[in-house]
């Protein structure tokens, strides 16, 4: 180790599974379709990737050519223990993502109920850091429901994932998953997938996907608000992964203007907008942008908080944000709350010591 080791809870790691890995916690006819019939999920990214190993760290990648994330062992030495983590969030490679199958539903909720077994087996219950997020195929609400009933008590479970493709996740529909979340003490956690802007469509380059990011999950803040599930569940917190934070003043501004001139519209809505962000909603902070010390205290003072971010690596993907470089320097308790304690306040699960 050449740095001092960080106390971090990392809010954004990606373990990956493999086909292989969990085709035999697969019930017929689901294990015979990828088993003989070779089906995967498919994937759709049309772009030249941004580095020899796609969208993954080189590094990263084993030295007996397994993708990057797949092997706890491998991560621990490189990012856990490197760092000096005192916890990291589970976030997936969303490979197979249940949730963002078009029909075939079956299918989606068994590769869930297959992925969360797994996530248990090989990395929650073999490093006492790990913490979890509940897979789960939402498009089936009742069956997304009857998982989180299964695996949501686990108490390694922190979090629902929802992916943000082109799924509105306010609508009142899919409201009995955030219930039975609230119910386990779960919070929700959305990562973008494929492809999560441009009306549905890829953009002509990576550079301009990946520079629109941040709308996708303006987007579903905005849904989630408006469709008054913060209000409907309190205890429900949402977190905001992989799509940075510079939006955030900009979010709480329009919505809290939009909620002045149009409340009559979403009489549910009892809270001004940017007051449920600042109570419920949390972004990891990667990927960062470089801003100096006086830019990125400016923002915390424009958000009106500084329990809103909740510091995360992205490991092991090729814009992974180092914790001693990606934010810049700032006072002892300020990096104590974006590095650890934000996120232990945030998800009920984690230990906190301080709560007594």
């Amino acid at each position: 180790m050449t740095k001092n080791k960080i106390s971090l809870v990392d809010t954004d790691i990606h373990e990956r599974v493999q086909y292989r890995d969990i085709v035999d916690r697969l019930d017929e006819p689901f294990r015979h379709y990828i088993e003989n019939c070779h089906w995967i999920q498919e994937k759709h990214m049309p772009y030249t990737q941004p580095s020899v190993a796609g969208v993954d760290r080189a590094d990263a990648i084993l030295p007996d050519g397994r993708p990057a994330g797949s092997d706890l062992g491998f991560m621990q030495e490189q990012l856990l223990d490197e760092i000096g983590h005192e916890f990291g969030i589970l976030t997936s490679a969303l490979d197979p993502s249940p949730s963002s199958m078009h029909g075939w539903h079956e299918m989606a909720a068994a590769l869930a109920t297959a992925y969360n077994d797994w996530q248990i087996e090989n990395w929650l219950d073999k490093d006492e850091r790990l913490y979890g997020s509940v897979h789960i195929a939402a498009q089936d609400r009742d069956e997304a429901v009857k998982e989180i009933e299964r695996v949501g008590s686990h108490p390694k479970m922190v979090q629902v994932l929802l992916p943000i493709d082109d799924i509105m996740w306010g609508e009142p529909y899919y409201h009995p998953i955030f219930e039975a979340a609230e119910k386990h003490n779960l919070m929700i956690g959305m990562h973008h997938n494929e492809p999560p802007v441009y009306y549905g469509k890829w953009p002509r380059y990576f550079i301009e996907w990946h520079t629109l990011i941040p709308t996708a999950h303006m987007k579903q803040i905005t849904s989630m608000m408006f469709n008054g599930v913060f209000e409907k569940f309190p205890n429900l917190g949402l977190m905001m992964i992989e799509g940075g934070f510079t939006f955030i003043p900009h979010l709480m501004w329009k919505m809290d203007q939009q909620f002045r001139d149009l409340r009559h519209e979403v009489p549910w809505l009892k809270r001004k907008p940017s007051q449920i962000m600042k109570e419920q909603v949390r972004f990891t902070t990667q990927p960062a942008e470089e801003l100096t010390k006086k830019e990125f205290m400016s923002l915390l003072e424009q958000m009106g908080t500084d329990e809103m971010l909740c510091f995360s690596t992205d490991y092991p993907h090729w814009d992974y944000d180092s914790p001693h470089r990606a934010l810049p320097n700032m006072d002892p308790e300020l990096k104590r709350k974006i590095f650890s304690e934000n996120a232990k306040n945030f998800y009920p699960k984690l230990p906190n010591p301080e709560e007594g």
